[in-house]
């Protein structure tokens, strides 16, 4: 799926915003291999260039979702105290709310547009970062080597950059990967809703939402971005579980 992102100009038949009406609603065939959708558009060119949508959106919500997360939750756990209080709280606040309720309460107020559901998806998902960090640094800053550092007159930041921050990184590893996964269902949801991705730019979300009216008589508008979608999911917890597999030695070799 990555290699289709980036290849989509060279893989696609067709471009994905050419409407074709003449052409509309037609059944798959040899030259529409998925068929058009309600304006003649190719169905699998936009598929395709709907993955470089997502995988785009997914990478960046996921960075700065966890660099902001994983930031708060350093100072959080290595602090302590009012720190921690002030950080916690807000973070429970966000947690509150369901993610994908505060992305669409968000993304609501905002409005459409890439920018703004990146904007809306990173607030939603930086708690469970903040959260994860915050206790792998609890434990973390209690080891021996940290109190090695601070015993030798390192800095707080020598030491959380140093020493605290590099040990909590295997189970954020995984939290990452695997949020990717979460992310593009969540922007898909977005988009089938309305005000994710503001058209004609192809989005899975939104193509699953425009083959609905047309379900008894051209499924496959919908089931093909929805059966794409699942797969990029799939593969992409898949790819978590795997790590976590690696990243852990209790787990190596386990079912």
């Amino acid at each position: 799926f990555i290699l289709i992102a980036i290849f989509a100009p060279l893989l696609a038949p067709y471009k994905p915003n050419d409407p074709d009406l003449s052409n509309a609603l037609s059944s798959p065939t040899l030259k529409h291999w998925l068929g058009t959708d309600a304006l003649g558009r190719d169905t699998l060119s936009r598929i395709i260039y709907g993955t470089r949508t997502s995988l785009e959106i997914g990478l960046i919500v996921v960075s700065i979702a966890g660099a902001i997360g994983m930031s708060l939750g350093l100072l959080a756990g290595y602090f302590g105290k009012w720190t921690y209080t002030i950080i916690m709280r807000f973070i429970d606040a966000l947690m509150a709310f369901p993610m994908i309720l505060l992305a669409l309460v968000i993304a609501a107020l905002l409005g459409n547009g890439m920018r703004n559901v990146i904007i809306a998806l990173s607030i939603a998902l930086m708690p469970a970062y903040a959260r994860l960090m915050c206790g792998q640094v609890l434990s973390v800053k209690e080891n021996d080597y940290v109190l090695a550092g601070r015993a030798m007159g390192a800095s707080n930041i020598r030491i959380m950059l140093r020493h605290v921050a590099p040990n909590c990184l295997p189970p954020l590893i995984v939290l990452i990967t695997m949020m990717l996964g979460t992310t593009i269902l969540a922007e898909a949801g977005l988009s089938f809703l309305g005000i994710g991705i503001t058209p004609p730019t192809p989005a899975w979300g939104s193509m699953v939402s425009d083959g609905r009216q047309y379900l008894t008589t051209m499924p496959i508008l919908s089931f093909a971005p929805g059966l794409t979608l699942m797969m990029v999911v799939f593969a992409f917890n898949m790819v978590g579980d795997g790590l976590r597999d690696a990243l852990d030695p209790r787990l190596r070799g386990a079912l």
